[in-house]
């Protein structure tokens, strides 16, 4: 019996790929899928929920409430309880925030002069920053209770016994407690900020005959600005931080010398009083906000 000849198979025409002229689809880089659910999740549990707290500072009650215009506002200003945090808290910020940017930048360029160990020092004054807040309340009422570790060594001394947290040198301890939390992750941005400085700028100008005072105030404050606006934004924002150690060691009613508007807010949402407590957290982030972008067009315009 013969065998049929094989079937010649007949090639596929192959298929374009894409037409001539067409547009493909736009590629999503891939940054951008990583960066998606962080997204995602700061607009639904923060940015979704504020501009919702933010319609509630215009009611009169968050439940079935009618709308009172600025009339919260007004009443807000109005409040003595308020006017006393704020009052606090700007006298907190206007103290902390420089003397935490002094400590910062001299601590920053000691140890950018030290030739040996530099990573050891900068990690001891990070060490702040990982130890958790309630094993530091308890450090630091043992150290400043009226019977506690300072008030002793004081007796040692013949000093009559301080009562640190219920007198107007609470405030003094806030500062305390803020400067030695947030002095190491200063310290670290303006150690970045004196690396990018060149070097040949400072040998150019010892070369000139410029003193050290000179140095600094002609060549490593012009090339810190921008990194001083980031710590200067910083700082303020984490002088807002502060209230859980303070919260912790005081209590909600501490001293009228620590009574900051994170107390007041506290006050409101625990006597469930929303109308004022979102009232004032707009007008707080509302001054930040405004104090923020001014704080970037300045820099822009110095750097330009």
């Amino acid at each position: 019996m013969e065998k049929l000849p094989p079937r010649k198979k007949n090639p596929r025409p192959r298929l374009r790929t894409h037409m001539r002229g067409a547009k493909r689809p736009p590629r999503i880089p891939p940054g951008v899928l990583f960066l998606a659910p962080g997204l995602i999740g700061f607009l639904v549990f923060y940015i979704w929920p504020f501009f919702i707290s933010l319609g509630y500072a215009f009611l009169n009650k968050p439940v079935n409430g009618s709308f009172v215009g600025l009339k919260n506002f007004f009443d807000l200003f109005h409040n003595a309880a308020y006017r006393k945090g704020l009052g606090n808290t700007l006298r907190f910020i206007g103290i902390s925030v420089p003397v935490n940017m002094a400590l910062s930048l001299g601590t920053a360029m000691l140890i950018h002069k030290t030739k040996r160990h530099k990573e050891l020092f900068s990690l001891m004054l990070l060490v702040p920053l990982v130890i958790p807040s309630g094993s530091m309340v308890s450090f630091w009422k043992a150290l400043f209770a009226y019977d506690g570790a300072l008030n002793g060594f004081l007796n040692t001394l013949g000093i009559a016994k301080i009562n640190w947290l219920n007198s107007q040198l609470a405030f003094f301890v806030m500062v305390v407690i803020f400067v030695w939390k947030n002095l190491g992750y200063n310290m670290v941005l303006y150690l970045s900020g004196l690396n990018n400085i060149p070097k040949d700028t400072y040998e150019a100008a010892w070369v000139d005959g410029a003193k050290p005072w000179q140095a600094f105030r002609h060549i490593t404050l012009p090339g810190l600005a921008p990194t001083s606006v980031l710590v200067l934004i910083m700082s303020i924002i984490n002088t807002f931080k502060i209230f859980k150690e303070i919260y912790l060691i005081t209590g909600g009613y501490p001293h009228d010398s620590i009574y900051t508007l994170q107390h007041f807010m506290n006050n409101m949402f625990a006597s469930l009083n929303y109308p004022r407590l979102t009232t004032a957290t707009t007008v707080l982030v509302v001054i930040v906000a405004l104090f923020t972008q001014t704080m970037l067009r300045l820099e822009r315009r110095a750097a330009s």
